[in-house]
C-alpha cells in the first residue's frame, strides 16, 4: 500500500524570549493512502504542531514532509482542517458556510453545482432541511458536522482532525464517531485525528501512532485489529480484544508521561 503521508526526520523548535521550545526531535511516521491515523500522545507533546507540519502551515526546522510523493513547502489546497471549535461565519447560512471552500480552491465550479455538493454531504450528516439557519442556530454537535462537511467539500486528499470531538458531550462524540465511518464509506479519504480519548483512536482508526513526551518522537504505532466484520459497532469498545488494545496504549501514554518504565523487550 503507498503512503499518502511521509513525515521523514522531522526536528522542529518553537522561538521564545527564554530560547528554543523543542517540540519535535526526528519524528518519523506514515500513513498508507485511505487509511485513517489516530495521534495520541501527553499534553503538548507536539501533536497540533504534527498537524500544522502536514498542511503545510509550517515547515519543520530539519527534516521533510511528504504528501503524494511532493514535499510540503507551502500550504496545500488537497488538504482539509476541522479543529474543536468550529469556527462558523455569522453572517452566512450553513450551507454557505459549507460551500466556503470550494469559493477559493474551484472558483470556475458552476454555484448550482457548488450548492448540490454541499446539500450531498449535509444530507449525509443528517443536517438536510437545516441548511439555511444560521451557526448560532446550531448546537455544538450539529456545528461539528457542518465543519466536517466544509472540510471535505473540496475532495481533499486528506483530512486532518484536531480533537474536534473533544469539546462534546459523551453521547454527541459517539454519534459523530459514527458519523465519521458514514463519511469515510461515502467520501474515502485518508485522515490524520489528534486526540486524547483512547477509545475514540481505536473505534476510529486504521492505526494509533503514540508520541512521547516533549520533544516528541514516534513511541509506538499499533496497527487496530477492531472486532468484528463489516462496520464498526459501538459495543465492539466492551470486547476483550478492544479491552486490551486500550490497555496497551494507555500503558505507552504513562511511559510517555514518565510515570512508567519501559519494559525491556
Amino acid at each position: 500500500m503507498t503512503n499518502l503521508i511521509e513525515i521523514k526526520g522531522v526536528t522542529h523548535a518553537y522561538r521564545t524570549p527564554n530560547g528554543p521550545l523543542p517540540v519535535l526531535e526526528d519524528l518519523t511516521l506514515s500513513v498508507p493512502e485511505g487509511e485513517f491515523a489516530a495521534v495520541v500522545g501527553p499534553s503538548g507533546c507536539g501533536k497540533s504542531t504534527l498537524t500544522r507540519l502536514v498542511a503545510g502551515l509550517m515547515k519543520p526546522d530539519t527534516g521533510e514532509v511528504w504528501l503524494h510523493g511532493e514535499r510540503v513547502r507551502s500550504p496545500r489546497k488537497t488538504v482539509g482542517m476541522a479543529f474543536q471549535n468550529p469556527v462558523m461565519l455569522e453572517w452566512r447560512t450553513i450551507l454557505e458556510n459549507v460551500i466556503l471552500p470550494l469559493e477559493i480552491v474551484a472558483p470556475s465550479m458552476p454555484r448550482a453545482q457548488r450548492r448540490a455538493r454541499a446539500m450531498e454531504l449535509l444530507e449525509l450528516v443528517g443536517l438536510a432541511g437545516f441548511e439555511n439557519k444560521r451557526p448560532s442556530e446550531f448546537s455544538g454537535g450539529m456545528r461539528q458536522r457542518a465543519s466536517l462537511c466544509r472540510a471535505i467539500v473540496h475532495r481533499p486528499d486528506v483530512l486532518i482532525m484536531d480533537e474536534p470531538f473533544g469539546a462534546l458531550d459523551a453521547f454527541t462524540r459517539e454519534d459523530l464517531w459514527q458519523t465519521m465511518h458514514a463519511l469515510r464509506a461515502q467520501e474515502p479519504f485518508t485522515a490524520v485525528l489528534i486526540t486524547h480519548d483512547l477509545r475514540e483512536s481505536v473505534y476510529l482508526g486504521d492505526q494509533v501512532i503514540v508520541l512521547s513526551g516533549r520533544p516528541a518522537t514516534t513511541q509506538y504505532v499499533m496497527d487496530v485489529k477492531y472486532p468484528g466484520t463489516g462496520p464498526r459497532q459501538l459495543d465492539g469498545l466492551y470486547t476483550p480484544e478492544c479491552a486490551t488494545m486500550l490497555a496497551t496504549l494507555r500503558e505507552q501514554i504513562q511511559i510517555a508521561q514518565g510515570r512508567v518504565a519501559p519494559k525491556e523487550a
